[in-house]
Order: structure tokens, then C-alpha cells, then sequence
């Protein structure tokens, strides 16, 4: 049965989502305009509708990956919470994006997506590197505040946080969603917290636990 139709926004994401599972599960070799319409319920004539070919869709993706990353960024900076608090929410996040998108580790890690196509290459820095501005931004604002080490460079603790992040996710890629990405990162977290927390801090949170078990 055909899809409803869609307003353009909304059908060009839904493409991009399934060209995600069709490369999870066929690989990129296995991705075609053909089956990304049969998998969205259209006939291939809708897809181009949208886009030209192939590459574009890939594109398409690499667009759906900046703008869930963009919207996590923005959800954390409207809650409540010190900077440190809104880091440990953008961690679960981002590890809860990657799981609920199983095949995004296969297209961002894929060297056919990037092969003989720099241009690519740059879109996806494009992506990233505003991800670790809006990281450093929260680790300085927890440094103003004082929860977080002064005398730390913020543009190393941004590639440290993402690199809670990176080895779980190629590990969870690799075993085919096996390895628990989500409890990696919950475990990781409290070491990466105490390595950026000021002493004074941790030790006032010990006497505080101290006092409780008096």
C-alpha cells in the first residue's frame, strides 16, 4: 500500500530513516533508489521527487545526524541543571540516538561513504565540530561556576566526553548491538566526572557521605 502523502520536509527525513535500515541490514552495497521507495511504500519516481540519487540520500542521512545531534544540544541547554548535570544528560543522549539508529555507525565509519568523496568528508567535520563548540561552551560555563577543574583545556575535555562516546559505539556496532553501549556509558560516566571535578568538591561530597554513615 502506498505511503500517505507527506509534507516535503517530512517525507525527506523519512527517506533518509530508511535508507538507514535498509544499510543496516543490506550493507551500502545493497542500498538502491529502488529499495529505499519500496521500503517507504512509494514508487522510485517519489523518491526522486526528493533527491537525485544515491549520493544525495547518504547526504540526506549525514542531514538527519546533524539535526538530532543539533536537537539534543538544544533540549539539554532549555533544562535545569549546572553544566556538568546537562553533560550527563547530552551522554545519554547521544548513546540513546546512536542505539535507536543502529546503522549510523555503518554509514559514518564506512569508507565507501567517504571515498573519492571529500566533499563528504567535509560535511561531516561540518557536523561534528560544532557538536564539541556547544560541548566546550557547557564545560566553560561549569568551569565559571567552579564545578569543574579551572585548569583544564575545554577543546580536550569536549574530545574526551565524545570519547565516552566513540569505542562503546564501534564496540556495539561490531557485536551487532550486542555490547551495551547504554550501561558503558553509565558506568563511564562517574570516572570522566571525577576526572574533571575540582577536589574540593568530591572531597565535600565524601565528608558529606561520611557524616551520613555516622
Amino acid at each position: 500500500m502506498a505511503a500517505d502523502k507527506q509534507p516535503t520536509d517530512v517525507r525527506q527525513d523519512e527517506i533518509a530513516r530508511a535508507a538507514l535500515e535498509l544499510v543496516g541490514t543490506m550493507g551500502m552495497k545493497g542500498l538502491s533508489m529502488a529499495s529505499i521507495a519500496k521500503k517507504v511504500g512509494i514508487v522510485p519516481s517519489g523518491i526522486y521527487r526528493h533527491f537525485r540519487n544515491k549520493d544525495d540520500v547518504i547526504n540526506a542521512i549525514l542531514d538527519y545526524l546533524q539535526r538530532e545531534l543539533t536537537n539534543n544540544i538544544a533540549k539539554i541547554s532549555d533544562m535545569p541543571g549546572t553544566a556538568l548535570e546537562q553533560l550527563h544528560l547530552l551522554l545519554l543522549k547521544h548513546v540513546a540516538l546512536l542505539s535507536q539508529n543502529k546503522s549510523l555507525p555503518s554509514v559514518i565509519f564506512s569508507t565507501e561513504v567517504y571515498n573519492g568523496k571529500p566533499s563528504r568528508r567535509i560535511k561531516l567535520r561540518g557536523i561534528i565540530k560544532p557538536y564539541l563548540s556547544a560541548v566546550e561552551s557547557l564545560i566553560e560555563q561549569g568551569q565559571q561556576a567552579g564545578t569543574i577543574r579551572k585548569e583544564m583545556d575545554p577543546k580536550t575535555v569536549a574530545v574526551m566526553f565524545l570519547g565516552l562516546i566513540q569505542p562503546s559505539t564501534i564496540l556495539w556496532h561490531l557485536s551487532d548491538g550486542t555490547y551495551d553501549a547504554m550501561l558503558q556509558a553509565k558506568t563511564a560516566w562517574p570516572i570522566f566526572r571525577r576526572a574533571i571535578v575540582p577536589d574540593s568538591i568530591l572531597q565535600s561530597k565524601r565528608r558529606h557521605v561520611d557524616e551520613k554513615c555516622i
